[in-house]
């Protein structure tokens, strides 16, 4: 099951209490005080760790505590430390304060280790408080109690590239053609109801991560379908490609203006990110003019369709790509608008070097 958000609360160790003891040996007269100090709470940490994928081990817990600290011991002995409470997490995890919404630690990388909470520290024993008055001394501390705080998880899957399209536009047979991912696909709208990600391979030593979300349709910013809970986890890819469904009976234009209004409500800086898009389903189109919908679409947005072709582009189909390749580029506009087809294969490879080079380009 993919959780990719859980809320439960949080407490480090409680320290041991001191001891109140007295040393007692033969051949030794008034030996005197001699309690041990009481041992540390434990603390809570969290880890990064690259063999877990979601959140789903905290999923119906609600309390998780560390180990209280032990009672010291005569003869001077300190009481053991509680154990640390080692929450291991995902990259991409957002550790955030549910009562001030507060991101407490963002956890990106292999091995990141967050100390969250301290356990309390161990009172100390009678022989701390043994002096020319008293000799012999009765009390001994308490150990100071833990922290408990109320989190939140929330899980932000890390990609180079986010896909975004309304349901059913081919976004799930895209990243299955193009990297290893194995997504279900099915002739009907969100069939993609998790974030899945994919490895897409170029050669032997380049590579780059794509991520697919479920659909985005009119108003997921505000809740509708199943967006707004998922387009969290492109806030952290570098680069998007719009999907639009050449065959769709919405406008092209209209897809891309209603996805990219969606992305702006929900984050102003998602919606700055560099972009390209792609007319997917090419092989179905079943209208007049393929060449000239393509070319009205790049038109509308108040480009020209590009004869140059730098990326290996199918030179059957118009398409735009800008003019600078290994230079900065408008980031105001799409890198390249390229039609393409998952079945056929047309433009697939042309298209996964493009990305890779947009990705170079943006870092």
């Amino acid at each position: 099951m993919f959780i990719d958000s859980v809320k439960f609360s949080v407490s480090s160790g409680k320290g041991g209490q001191g001891c109140a003891a007295f040393r007692r040996e033969k051949f030794v007269v008034k030996g005197g005080p001699d309690g041990g100090d009481g041992g540390k709470g434990g603390d809570v940490c969290f880890v990064v760790d690259n063999n877990t994928d979601t959140l789903s081990w905290y999923k119906g817990k609600h309390k998780l505590k560390a180990d209280n600290g032990k009672p010291g011991l005569g003869s001077r002995c300190t009481g053991k430390s509680g154990e640390t409470l080692v929450l291991v997490v995902p990259p991409g995890t957002q550790v955030i304060n549910d009562d001030t919404d507060e991101v407490i630690a963002d956890l990106l990388e292999e091995g990141d280790k967050k100390l969250l909470l301290e356990g309390g520290k161990g009172g100390l024993g009678n022989t701390h408080f043994k002096n020319s008055r008293n000799q012999r001394p009765t009390y001994f501390q308490p150990g100071l109690p833990g922290e408990t705080m109320n989190l939140r998880l929330e899980l932000k899957l890390i990609a180079d590239v986010g896909l975004v399209g309304y349901p059913n536009v081919g976004k799930s047979t895209l990243i299955s053609t193009t990297s290893n991912a194995t997504p279900e696909v099915a002739n009907y709208e969100f069939t993609t109801l998790t974030p899945k990600l994919g490895v897409v391979e170029l050669g032997d030593f380049n590579s780059f991560v794509m991520a697919d979300i479920p659909g985005i349709i009119d108003g997921a910013s505000e809740g509708k379908g199943l967006g707004l809970e998922f387009l969290r986890h492109i806030e952290r890819t570098k680069t998007l490609l719009f999907t639009i469904d050449i065959t769709n009976y919405r406008n092209t234009l209209d897809q891309f203006n209603v996805l990219k209004e969606e992305l702006e409500k929900f984050s102003s800086d998602l919606s700055k990110r560099n972009y390209a898009i792609a007319l997917t389903k090419t092989d179905a189109y079943y209208g007049e003019d393929l060449s000239a919908d393509i070319t009205n679409f790049i038109n509308e947005l108040g480009l020209e369709v590009t004869k140059s072709n730098e990326f290996g582009f199918d030179k059957k189909l118009p398409y735009y790509v800008q003019d600078t390749v290994y230079e900065k580029f408008d980031k105001s506009k799409p890198f390249f608008i390229l039609p393409i087809s998952s079945v056929t294969h047309n433009n697939i490879n042309a298209l996964k070097f493009a990305l890779h080079n947009l990705i170079t380009q943006g870092k």
